[in-house]
């Protein structure tokens, strides 16, 4: 595609000569960019396309990379990619081996960090501060923060520290929600030009230390005038908060009016004390169906721009379609249970429950710490509090599960999903980590399901169990991987067998049932090799009378898992084994993910890659245990 003005941008520095209708353009080639690269890769839309304006008037302003730039959660930043040398490579975005959906600090010299969790951007962005000062070094830092994030008490811890200290960087809150801002007016926009002016602040600071200087009066003068600037602020501009927290507030700022945006920031970046500004956007901005259904199109697959609609989609259910069809049914007969998450309704599958159930149903918002606790207050108060949540972000809250939970042995369902390789959103989104945070702690049971039906039985059984319980599942379709009559409840602690086979037993948790079929099916056709297939269920407690009887009549195991290998499924086996003294007479294999994040690509290609598609198991399996 040829780009009037895009064309020409290698780098931040080739904005510096651009007028601003040049800006302009750049802006909206910018968005015609991400249309048509995340309609043919998918990605996050709506957001990157409500903060296009932001980056460029950022980067006219500052100096990349000596300057910084952190983005929260990187949703907003395709175009700082597409501004920092990465345009010619936008279209390989998510791809293995191509350009991160997210900030990726392996990547470019203009990404500090990588970041895929909310909120971080304020406390690293002061320790960034910090860093420069103690150095003595000239740098420029900014945080940019959605209005959702903001609600996170990480960030309020950020704010509150930077406030206390009086560091300088910037804080940009990008409100594309209208959550916490009135409309924006003549009469803010005329102050926020008054209050940036540096006559008027060089004023401001010169008439402090006049009025601190008058005996016996000084203070109780200052402090009036400071209350009689703050209130007036208060009536005109939605800042005082951040005024109280120790910030100067500009704002609110139209987010789409790069003119404007470049006035402010070239006033405020260089204050000596933190700032905030206040950007108003519109998410999806420059797309209509964005605009229209932004959380929609919030995360994209590929689709047709015309309409847009997804271009492949399936008709088949999701494990999450799965567990919200079957959420609804538990609440219509159980009116203790309550769901929970933290502002994945959609994500989830939570939407339908949300609507047919307002009253018990809790979206807090992106406060996975707070979801946890509130869910252990809610059991102790005698109801059946489901956390429907991702793998990634009950990392978050890991405190909070150890003693709001476990500690008070209270009966919370957590449910994980995207449990495992989540493909194009990359290492910090990979569930990889959840068997090996979770089985150690004390009370938890904890579950796999090898398919829809079974995820939809282990939920109806978690919800009679009187512990806390975790199920985690995948972010996949939930074909059933083997046909059942009825509706059969599961059996706490208990594996079941779903192939014979004399050589060699393998024992599969979750997602990685369906390839030990496969890879047993390979070790037959193609090695004359029978492999036992054994679905384990449990994480906790294992099925120990299983594992005996296994041990018995096999002398080869092999453990496969969709988590790291270091403290997961595998090593749990192993763990028994040698506590039973049985280890001695056994060869174990256990196979999973490696002690490493894993990059980005598409989920079967990550399998692959790590030699857990079903011909690389069975290759395995031939190698090193025949």
């Amino acid at each position: 595609m040829v780009y009037k003005v895009l064309n020409k941008i290698n780098s931040p520095a080739d904005l510096k000569g651009l007028t601003v209708p040049e800006l302009e353009t750049l802006a909206e080639e910018i968005r015609d960019r991400i249309i048509r690269t995340t309609a043919e890769k998918g990605g996050h839309l709506a957001a990157s396309l409500g903060a296009v304006d932001i980056a460029v008037a950022l980067h006219f302003c500052l100096e990349s990379p000596n300057d910084k730039v952190v983005w929260d959660v990187g949703h907003q930043s395709y175009a700082h990619k597409i501004l920092t040398g990465r345009n010619e490579r936008f279209d390989t975005l998510r791809e293995m081996g191509g350009l991160s959906g997210f900030p990726n600090k392996n990547e470019s010299e203009h990404d500090p960090f990588t970041a895929g969790h909310s909120a971080t951007s304020i406390s690293s962005a002061l320790g960034l501060a910090y860093a420069r000062d103690l150095k003595g070094e000239k740098r420029r830092i900014v945080a940019v923060i959605g209005d959702a994030s903001l609600s996170s008490g990480l960030a309020f811890e950020g704010i509150n520290h930077a406030g206390h200290t009086k560091t300088k960087f910037t804080v940009i809150l990008n409100d594309n929600e209208h959550s916490i801002s009135r409309p924006v007016g003549a009469m803010s926009r005329y102050l926020n030009r008054v209050m940036a002016n540096p006559l008027y602040n060089r004023v401001r600071r010169e008439a402090e230390k006049v009025v601190m200087n008058i005996p016996k009066l000084g203070n109780k003068t200052y402090v009036m005038l400071r209350k009689l600037e703050e209130g007036v602020k208060n009536l005109l501009v939605p800042g005082i908060v951040f005024e109280e927290l120790g910030f100067r507030y500009f704002g609110p700022i139209d987010g789409h009016n790069i003119e404007q945006l470049i006035a402010i920031m070239n006033n405020v970046l260089d204050f000596d004390e933190p700032v905030l500004i206040h950007v108003i956007t519109k998410k999806g901005k420059g797309y209509r169906f964005a605009e229209e259904d932004p959380a929609k199109l919030h995360g994209v697959p590929p689709f047709e721009i015309e309409t847009g609609l997804p271009t492949n989609k399936k008709n088949a259910k999701t494990f999450t379609d799965r567990f919200g069809d079957r959420m609804v049914k538990i609440a219509a007969e159980n009116d203790k249970v309550i769901a929970i998450t933290a502002a994945m309704k959609d994500g989830v599958g939570l939407a339908e429950y949300a609507e047919k159930f307002p009253k018990r149903f809790f979206d807090v918002g992106i406060t996975e710490q707070h979801a946890v606790t509130f869910a252990g207050g809610l059991a102790k108060g005698g109801f059946k509090p489901v956390v429907a949540i991702y793998s990634t972000f009950l990392q978050r809250s890991y405190d909070q599960l150890i003693h709001d939970v476990s500690l008070q042995d209270l009966a919370v369902v957590f449910c994980l999903d995207r449990a495992g390789l989540v493909g194009k959103d990359g290492p910090t989104h990979h569930g990889v980590f959840d068997i090996a945070y979770l089985r150690h702690l004390p009370h938890f049971i904890v579950m796999a399901p090898k398919d829809g039906y079974e995820l939809e039985a282990m939920l109806e059984a978690a919800i009679k169990y009187d512990k806390p319980v975790a199920i985690r599942y995948p972010r996949d379709y939930a074909s059933d991987v083997v046909s059942i009559s009825s509706f059969k409840e599961i059996e706490k602690g208990k594996a079941e067998s779903l192939r014979i086979g004399k050589d060699i037993a393998i024992i599969a948790i979750g997602s990685m049932v369906a390839t030990a079929l496969d890879a047993a099916d390979v070790l037959s056709s193609k090695q004359k090799i029978e492999a036992e297939v054994i679905n384990a269920r449990f994480i906790k407690p294992l099925d120990e009378d299983m594992l005996e009887d296994i041990c018995r009549r096999h002398k080869k195991i092999v453990t496969i898992e969709e988590g790291v290998i270091s403290g997961g499924f595998g090593s749990a086996v192993l763990e028994f084994l040698r506590g039973e003294n049985i280890d001695k007479n056994v060869h174990v294999r256990t196979l999973g993910l490696p002690d490493e994040f894993i990059e980005h690509g598409s989920r079967e290609e990550l399998l692959r890659k790590y030699h857990l598609a079903p011909d690389e198991v069975a290759s395995t399996i031939k190698a090193e245990m025949f």
